[in-house]
């Protein structure tokens, strides 16, 4: 974790999230495999918050998540239900606490849509893991099931570094 990283972590009132948007590119592999590991771990803490996902391009609004990335989690006994793919809007920056990046492209594309003085919003999601070097969440989509099985142990990790600071 970057010197500045600590900085802008220590300034975050944490206690006052009450609700996380979960983003990648096109929601379908990423985002929807976090939102499901992060809503089942916070269910278990007995949090109440708003938790959703979403992409930065609206290529497969409406549909389901990967059938490779539901089959990895569901193994992991976290459900997909409800969970389907729809792109981002600048609403989205009003009702959420926090929006959480898979990676920097998707940051950047955030920061485009959402006003200016919402910037703050947006974090890269690795940011929270405490046991990866990685700051990125790789996109499993061309890849084999080892990818999507890599991307669910980062964002578990992610999750219950973020959970933390919540509770």
């Amino acid at each position: 974790m970057s010197n500045t990283w600590k900085l802008v972590d220590k300034l975050m009132n944490y206690k006052e999230i009450k609700s996380v948007l979960f983003v990648c590119m096109g929601n379908i592999c990423r985002s929807p495999s976090a939102e499901a590991a992060f809503r089942h771990k916070a269910n278990e803490l007995n949090l109440k918050l708003t938790i959703d996902s979403a992409g930065t391009i609206g290529s497969h609004a409406r549909e389901k998540p990967d059938h490779r990335a539901q089959k990895v989690g569901v193994e992991r006994g976290y459900s997909f239900d409800n969970i389907k793919a729809r792109k981002v809007t600048v609403e989205d920056f009003d009702n959420f606490d926090i929006v959480l990046a898979m990676d920097e492209h998707n940051m950047k594309e955030l920061k485009k849509v959402a006003p200016e003085h919402l910037h703050g919003k947006i974090k890269l999601f690795l940011e929270y893991a405490d046991n990866y070097e990685e700051l990125e969440v790789p996109d499993p989509y061309y890849g084999g099931a080892g990818g999507f099985k890599f991307v669910l142990d980062l964002v578990e990790d992610a999750s219950d570094g973020f959970l933390k600071r919540l509770i």
